[in-house]
């Protein structure tokens, strides 16, 4: 495993990140595919094993059921203080206010089992507060020892730009990481959002690496649970199938050459690309098998190149 430091904060982070959307109850108001505690605490200890410490969760992700059996898995297997836990907090009642924030950031904690995050990140932008209390609200948690360091995930770069400049001219902390949307099928940060991440030492750790799976097959769909029913991953990716998987023969074509996976192909021009951690999303230990090998892979510049040359502008997807 590779690690490195998360931005300008002091976390020393694994170079792959757990994505934990993939723990918790089933239900129909979020996913169906999820897995229960039992198995979601194999998955974190094959992480483990690996040498993975950084870990992503969510208020929202199955009704606050995933920080639970986050929570659960790693009181059992590992000391708190070996890893990094990350939880956000926006899709709730009053998004990103003062008073939410203060209240979703207990409920966190509580159902994490534990007295501090270690990265708590703002779900998305919020329209309807002004940036100044948001800000102030999170920097409150810093200096309370609640929080030991801050992000953002999917916004537009302008927006992202505004919130960092006020952290800076009222003294208040700034964010450390950028979780966007971002992989071969889907580009668009590197217009603005990632341009200005890099000049501020932001750290990348993109959602979707693997765009819901169709970078790591050939098949555009399967027949598990999750490809059958994730209508999110549909939304974001089908629209566009007919150019992309050109795109996805390609990353094919690439993994032959460098007798890899297309697993590995795809995460290793992240890596590339300068993303310090990509969000691996998981319901069986031996995908994080297949991206640690990742690591093995060395692109050439003719194979970023390559794999790059057939992207075409999409509508936005992520940023609200």
């Amino acid at each position: 495993m590779e690690y490195s430091k998360l931005g300008n904060s002091n976390l020393q982070v694994s170079r792959l990140c757990v994505g934990c959307m993939s723990f918790g109850n089933p239900n129909s108001n979020f996913h169906s595919w999820t897995l229960n505690a039992d198995e979601s605490e194999v998955l974190v200890n094959r992480a483990l094993d690996l040498g993975i410490n950084f870990f992503d969760t969510a208020n929202i992700y199955s009704s606050g059921t995933s920080e639970e059996f986050l929570g659960r898995a790693i009181k059992n297997n590992v000391a708190r203080d070996k890893v990094v836990l990350a939880t956000k907090v926006y899709f709730n009642d009053g998004k990103l206010t003062k008073e939410a924030i203060l209240r979703e950031i207990d409920g966190s904690l509580k159902r994490l089992g534990t007295d501090y995050v270690d990265l708590y990140i703002i779900h998305r932008f919020d329209y309807d507060t002004p940036i100044e209390e948001t800000i102030a609200a999170l920097d409150s948690l810093v200096k309370a020892g609640k929080v030991r360091a801050l992000g953002a995930s999917a916004m537009y770069g302008y927006q992202f730009y505004n919130m960092q400049l006020a952290a800076k001219e009222n003294g208040w902390t700034p964010f450390v990481s950028m979780q966007n949307h971002y992989n071969l099928l889907y580009r668009e940060d590197e217009r603005e959002l990632i341009p200005i991440c890099k000049q501020q030492n932001v750290a990348l750790t993109p959602y979707s690496p693997l765009a819901a799976g169709r970078l790591s097959r050939l098949e555009w769909k399967t027949d598990t649970k999750r490809s059958q029913t994730d209508t999110t991953a549909v939304s974001k990716y089908d629209g566009t199938q007919e150019t992309d998987y050109k795109i996805v023969l390609r990353v094919n074509e690439i993994a032959e050459k460098h007798n890899a996976t297309m697993t590995q192909i795809a995460l290793a021009w992240q890596f590339a690309k300068g993303v310090t951690s990509p969000i691996i999303g998981a319901t069986k230990a031996k995908y994080f098998d297949d991206a640690v090998g990742a690591f093995d892979v060395k692109l050439s510049e003719d194979d970023v190149a390559y794999l790059d040359e057939l992207y075409l502008p999409h509508k936005i997807v992520g940023a609200i």
